[in-house]
């Protein structure tokens, strides 16, 4: 790759970094987004998460040799350091393919797992920056969480697909009554316990973990019972452990009527999708009081490059 190139990505990430980083410090905010795919010549997602940084490389077609890309690699990242400020001990990698050889290559920066707590409006959770897909903290989410915070109050709140329950510790914080979080996984729900008794919410009779195929815990769900739901599921998922598998636009009509009936009258659902293509279907759903609130929950680190969508849905009064 030409010297030009590099220099546009040099010049690229310090100009987004400077007006990131200022409008951070004014906020509060520790944890955000730097860049992401700016330029198709660098097709990185980088997040800074207090005082470490996230390098992501998204998988790509290109025509470039092994010894090649590990050379366009490596010029990438003393860019980044010199950009960031960021000391290499400080920085986590995730490959687009690890080859033999190549964690060797790059021992000076981390692959060992590696979780430590960041805070996000006065807040902590756990990140990982390491071993799996997301971090544990999805921070396109951040003004959703705090809308969640400010109604849940003497709430009985239910979160599902709930992750590492980001969205449970912000109902706790926010004084809900009752809190209960629904995955497939007994990985991300251990997670999401830690997460809570973090903020010191462990009192087991308000703060419940359902290890459950969400598509089968809302068949189950009692009618008329919560007053805030949080629906954030995955695009398409067909785990083994699922009866059916997942695709949310073919099935985001009946989730959402489902978890509809499991809500009080004049109850909230917060739905919210990554599909890039998602089309809401609002006259399959149970409701008229459908508020796209997208704009209004896309953080100052995502504006012009957020795919997610976000709905406050209202069951009706009848």
């Amino acid at each position: 790759m030409d010297e030009e190139k590099y220099k546009m990505f040099r010049n690229r990430l310090m100009k987004v970094f400077r007006h990131l980083s200022r409008q951070a410090k004014r906020l509060g905010v520790s944890c955000y987004r730097i860049y992401d795919h700016d330029l198709p010549e660098f097709p990185f997602l980088i997040e800074l998460y207090d005082d470490k940084l996230y390098i992501a490389e998204y998988k790509r077609r290109h025509a470039l040799t092994d010894e090649e890309h590990e050379n366009w690699l490596d010029e990438s990242l003393k860019i980044v350091t010199e950009i960031i400020g960021m000391s290499s001990e400080n920085i986590f990698l995730k490959l687009r393919q690890r080859k033999q050889g190549r964690e060797g290559q790059y021992k000076k920066f981390s692959f060992a797992q590696h979780e430590f707590i960041v805070r996000e409006n006065n807040l902590k959770f756990i990140v990982n920056l390491s071993d799996y897909l997301d971090t544990g903290l999805f921070l396109d989410h951040r003004i959703t969480r705090e809308k969640i915070k400010t109604e849940a109050k003497d709430k009985q709140v239910l979160n599902l697909f709930c992750y590492t329950g980001t969205f449970s510790v912000y109902a706790a914080a926010g004084e809900a009554t009752e809190v209960v979080s629904v995955d497939l996984s007994k990985t991300y729900l251990s997670w999401a316990e830690k997460n809570l008794r973090l903020n010191g919410f462990d009192d087991g009779s308000k703060w419940k973990f359902v290890q459950a195929d969400v598509l089968q815990y809302l068949k189950e769900l009692p009618t008329n019972y919560f007053d805030l739901v949080i629906l954030d599921p995955p695009t398409f998922s067909n785990s083994q452990r699922m009866e059916n598998f997942l695709d949310v636009q073919r099935d985001h009509s009946h989730l959402i009527n489902d978890c509809l009936a499991g809500i009080k009258d004049g109850g909230v659902l917060y739905f919210s999708t990554n599909y890039s293509k998602f089309i809401l279907e609002k006259e399959k759903i149970n409701s008229s009081s459908i508020q796209d609130i997208t704009k209004a929950t896309t953080p100052f680190d995502f504006e012009g490059k957020l795919s997610r969508k976000c709905y406050r849905i209202v069951r009706e009064i009848f």
